[in-house]
């Protein structure tokens, strides 16, 4: 065990605490010499995996950053990653090994003119201290950091709770509380919400021991902090809250032990779900009791396993470091046939990749080329469509048209009228071919443009009715799925106008769930399956629904009507 004249250095309260005061300290050495990059980029892997709670890996590249720094005589960072090395022995509960790391660096510091890591290194021995039950060395530690002149107020405020926590684990209630109760008013405490709640923690748990009324109050405030802030000390919390109503409500003293059990498991805190298990064997019944303590005991031995095998993994990690040195000669040269190696892929996949981007821009060009030909295919097939419709249904009747100017009298009523309604007819028929290859308007005048479709089916003859059209929200459904709608309604009363022979057409329009249904009938002949797969038309209907993932269903018996009902998702 070290003596008080050897604790003139000092080690973290906690891991997080630390990290903090060694950043401030790295970042002041504003790192600009080119030997010291390698043993930063060590300390700094190392310095990320400690937050993780990595120890083994994080011990692995402290102790290259040693080596490292060791190589090139640098103290500062020599001290620095050996204080690392002591602070992952401690939280280890490695204590024996380590209070032999710090030892190690006592003679380091006495070198430096610098005592910027005095602090540190003190508290470090005053835990060590703490958790081997040799409370007056503890609190000679954490009293000799609070009096180190680079010590910040923070920091002296911190070994100040340090020496109460000592007493307090000592049993000296009313001690801890004279140290306690100046330190919740300071401004540096107040400001800082994790220490603030520890204080309040710790100063709530001695009230509490000592009959205060003011303890639930204090534990209490400290748990609402540390749920704020996700604080691992919320463990303490609860496990203090059980505590407290050990004696008055075993039901809620239960409760509070289960959320520090619940909290400890969760944050992979071993020690602290001990202690968890500790106060639930102590407040449940025999049959959980029996329970909690074969869980206890199931914990405690591995727990003895896992920190046992840490400590053989840190000794292999020394021996492995000093070995490593001898070998970087070996590894030197192996990179760099290694590096030739790498050349050698990297040109072969080069090549494959050079290989590969040509065939995709060959591919490409060919992918461009067919669309372009579809594109042409189907402009023709437009202009042949068109050219047909014209020949089919306008020819024939302007030809009429001219023939009856030619030979009737058009002075007469009668006769004006019967020309006039031709020429209309020619019109209404020319603006419907427009309309079916023009861009269709999918906006707030689709609605409109689909009713002025449908009313140009209507004739003396054939009477076409909608149902629900006006119900549905057809501002919310995509614009390629209206234009789909558009060209098979269009296409089904066209298929009715050449072949159905009927009066009457009803569409009905209905919205169920998350998919439209559209409904058609007509009175007229029907038409066989067979007829039906003969007709391009619905042929086409059928392939633009299937397009849009819908479904399309024809019931249809010769001479009794054709019905025809499609669902789409909207």
């Amino acid at each position: 065990m070290i003596t008080k004249k050897l604790c003139k250095c000092i080690s973290v309260l906690t891991i997080l605490i630390f990290l903090q005061s060694c950043e401030k300290k790295q970042n002041s050495w504003k790192r600009s010499k080119a030997d010291r990059v390698e043993t930063d980029r060590y300390i700094d892997a190392g310095d990320s995996l400690l937050k993780k709670w990595d120890y083994d890996k994080a011990y692995y590249y402290y102790s290259k950053a040693k080596l490292s720094a060791e190589s090139k005589k640098d103290t500062s960072r020599m001290i620095l990653s050996l204080i690392n090395l002591a602070t992952i022995h401690y939280t280890q509960t490695d204590y024996s090994g380590a209070e032999t790391v710090v030892i190690e660096t006592i003679p380091l510091l006495e070198t430096k003119k610098d005592h910027s890591y005095n602090f540190d290194l003190n508290l470090t021995l005053g835990n060590i201290y703490s958790n081997t039950f040799d409370y007056e060395n503890a609190i000679y530690c954490y009293n000799k950091a609070s009096l180190i002149k680079t010590t910040t107020p923070i920091e002296k405020l911190v070994s100040l709770n340090n020496i109460a926590v000592v007493y307090l684990q000592m049993k000296e209630f009313k001690k801890a509380i004279t140290i306690l109760e100046p330190l919740i008013t300071k401004k540096e405490i107040l400001n800082d919400s994790s220490n603030y709640s520890r204080i309040l923690t710790n100063l709530g748990y001695c009230y509490f021991k000592v009959g205060n009324p003011k303890a639930l109050n204090y534990l209490n405030k400290s748990l609402q902090i540390r749920l704020k802030r996700n604080d691992i000390g919320k463990i303490s919390s609860y496990a203090y809250l059980s505590e407290y109503y050990q004696k008055t409500n075993k039901n809620l003293a239960n409760e509070y032990a289960l959320l520090a059990y619940d909290a400890a498991t969760k944050l992979k805190c071993p020690d602290d779900r001990l202690y968890s298990l500790k106060l639930l064997i102590q407040n449940s019944s025999a049959n959980k009791s029996k329970e909690y303590s074969l869980k206890y005991l199931h914990i405690n031995d591995s727990i003895t396993k896992v920190r046992q095998k840490a400590k053989n993994q840190f000794a292999k990690i020394k021996y492995d470091s000093k070995k490593e040195k001898d070998e970087n000669l070996k590894l030197k040269a192996q990179k760099t046939l290694q590096l030739e190696q790498q050349k050698k892929r990297n040109l072969v996949l080069y090549t494959v990749v050079g290989v590969i981007i040509a065939i995709s821009i060959f591919v490409t060009n060919l992918l461009l080329a067919r669309n372009k030909r579809e594109k042409i295919k189907a402009s023709y097939t437009t202009e042949i469509r068109i050219a047909k419709k014209l020949h089919d249904e306008l020819a024939n009747d302007v030809y009429h048209t001219m023939a009856f100017a030619e030979t009737q009298d058009l002075s007469t009523t009668h006769n004006k009228e019967i020309l006039i309604s031709n020429l209309d007819t020619i019109y209404s028929r020319t603006r419907n071919i427009s309309r079916e290859n023009n861009a269709m308007e999918t906006g707030p005048l689709f609605i409109s443009d689909l009713k002025e479709m449908m009313s140009g089916f209507n004739t003396q003859e054939v009477n076409v009715i909608t149902n629900g059209m006006d119900s549905i929200n057809w501002m919310a459904i995509e614009s390629n799925k209206k234009i789909i709608i558009y060209r098979v309604i269009q296409e089904l009363l066209v298929n009715m106008k050449k072949h159905s022979q009927c009066s009457l057409v009803v569409l009905t329009f209905k919205k169920i769930g998350d998919k439209l249904q559209i409904d058609y009938t007509d009175n007229g002949v029907g038409a066989t399956i067979e007829q039906l797969n003969s007709k391009n038309g619905l042929q086409n209907v059928e392939n633009r629904i299937q397009a849009i993932k819908g479904i399309i269903n024809f019931d249809t018996k010769s001479n009794k009507g054709f019905k025809v009902q499609f669902i789409i998702p909207i």
